[in-house]
């Protein structure tokens, strides 16, 4: 499996003839009105879930021991 590398481009979106148009960094997706608005809302859920996995990335090990 390739590795995948984030794009740090945002996606365009539009709205044509009643279907919602994603523009993203590979590929192009056309969604109805109703299912780009849940995936407006995992989206949502999954970038604060994505943000607090940065957060709590450790950022070296601690040898519990000395604590």
């Amino acid at each position: 499996m390739p590795e995948r590398k984030p794009s740090d481009k945002p996606m365009k979106v539009d709205a044509e003839e009643g279907e919602v148009i994603i523009d993203g960094p590979h590929h192009v997706v056309s969604l109805t009105p109703e299912a780009a608005e849940e995936s407006s809302n995992r989206l949502y859920q999954c970038t604060a879930k994505a943000r607090g996995q940065r957060l709590m990335k450790p950022r070296g090990v601690r040898d519990s021991a000395k604590l």
